[in-house]
């Protein structure tokens, strides 16, 4: 399919373009800017007239729900709902039932997500087999099945022994851990950021030095192994500043936070909205500026949406007792201009952090308009308002904290390989 992209604003952070301009389409790469290549004579012509133009999202953590938890979402809604939130490829993290720790069940969710409409799926394997902590999976294998990274997800990791070794394995092949540092003891049942207000409501604690505690030891065991590590969705100004230093030191460690810790915090649980149950949980006013500066600054290298669909049963419940986890596949894009435009960052660096920077951690391709690469576009409007209904949403679930709030910046198309994959009728 031929599509001709006409007289949108074309932001490529990549490549420093900041021009109103038209894209040429060809055989799933870009074949012109500006100019269109010889003979080309467009199948579809798409207007973007007052609109931007930019590479398609890359999200680093989006749970599709498949095999095991079709009840929550399936792949099909959730493939859509990322189409409609402008992303074009994806990583899903492997906490299915069963979890991704044998090539064959990568091999049947890439062929799966392959004959359906919508992103790049890119499986993160298993780190641990049935990611039970105790022993290390077939990570060459599961690399040859598809698999980019390998993580616990969310799943604790209780033996050091078990990670040093895991770590020391990546780094003699040059395979990327994904962690996310909590210690499970100083965690253990705990639904609230341990302060004030989680003491207020009566809700048990999850204090900050289960993120500092475990990220120390991350932190130690990367200087001695040398792996490649990046750090999924830190939540708090002090673990922050140990990744700061660490970088500064030189170790190839990288991070991401999600969007809706960038908004919110422990002062927002008053409502007891179990909606607001996440995982990290909601931090202190200073955590959440200190993560909003990071971001500003260069310190986070990334924004993902944790999209995690959670069944209605499983929220209608006391906020302690519910499963935590949000919705938040097509909210990436507008959470991320919201806090562009509070902090006056200018809107290439904006969506540097959820195209171009993404794609460098997952090393996937796309994340930049270059000519000659693969066209996968998102065209936005970033002035169109809105409200974040269950009917304005198209994932199986509406399990976010931003029910019922006004947004600004929604996605108009979607063009994934070459093809117009998702074209807005909201």
């Amino acid at each position: 399919m031929k599509i001709h992209i006409q007289n949108g604003r074309v932001i490529d952070p990549m490549n420093a373009r900041d021009e109103v301009t038209d894209l040429f389409i060809a055989a799933g790469k870009i074949v012109g800017i500006g100019q269109p290549p010889a003979d080309f004579h467009a199948n579809r012509t798409l207007d973007a007239s007052g609109l931007i133009v930019c590479p398609g999202l890359i999200d680093l953590s989006v749970r599709l729900r498949e095999p095991g938890y079709e009840y929550k979402a399936t792949l099909e809604s959730e493939m859509l709902a990322a189409a409609a939130g402008g992303i074009t490829s994806l990583a899903c993290p492997p906490d299915t039932d069963p979890p991704l720790d044998e090539p064959g069940l990568v091999e049947m969710l890439k062929f799966r997500a392959k004959n359906l409409p919508g992103p790049r799926v890119y499986p993160l394997g298993a780190l641990t087999q049935k990611l039970e902590g105790k022993q290390i999976t077939e990570m060459a294998e599961l690399t040859e099945a598809g698999c980019r990274a390998f993580t616990q997800a969310d799943a604790p990791m209780t033996d050091t022994n078990v990670l040093l070794r895991a770590m020391e394995y990546a780094a003699t092949f040059g395979f990327s851990l994904w962690l996310r540092p909590q210690d499970v003891s100083l965690a253990h049942g705990g639904v609230a950021h341990d302060g004030a207000v989680a003491s207020r409501l009566g809700l048990p604690g999850i204090p900050a030095l289960a993120e500092t505690v475990a990220l120390a030891t991350i932190l130690q065991l990367a200087r001695e192994t040398g792996a490649r590590i990046h750090l999924m969705r830190l939540s708090t100004r002090d673990g922050i500043a140990m990744v700061r230093a660490a970088k500064a030191q030189g170790l190839a460690v990288s991070c991401d936070v999600a969007a809706t810790h960038v908004h919110l915090s422990e002062n927002d649980l008053v409502g007891f909205d179990s909606n607001l149950h996440l995982c990290p949980p909601l931090r202190s006013l200073r955590d959440r500026d200190a993560i909003r500066e990071a971001l500003r600054d260069g310190s986070i290298d990334a924004l993902c949406s944790d999209h995690t669909p959670v069944d209605e049963d499983e929220k209608q419940v006391p906020f302690g007792e519910s499963a935590p986890g949000a919705s938040g596949v097509e909210l990436l894009l507008p959470l991320t201009l919201k806090w562009a435009r509070e902090m006056g960052v200018p809107l290439m660096r904006a969506l540097d952090l959820i195209s171009w920077k993404p794609a460098q951690i997952l090393g996937v391709v796309g994340g930049n308009l270059s000519l000659g690469s693969c066209a996968d576009i998102c065209i936005f409007d970033e002035h169109a308002d809105w409200v974040v209904t269950s009917k304005s949403l198209y994932s199986q679930s509406d399990n976010t904290p931003f029910l019922n709030h006004p947004m600004q910046g929604r996605v108009r198309y979607t063009v994934i390989d070459g093809h117009l994959d998702f074209e807005s009728a909201r």
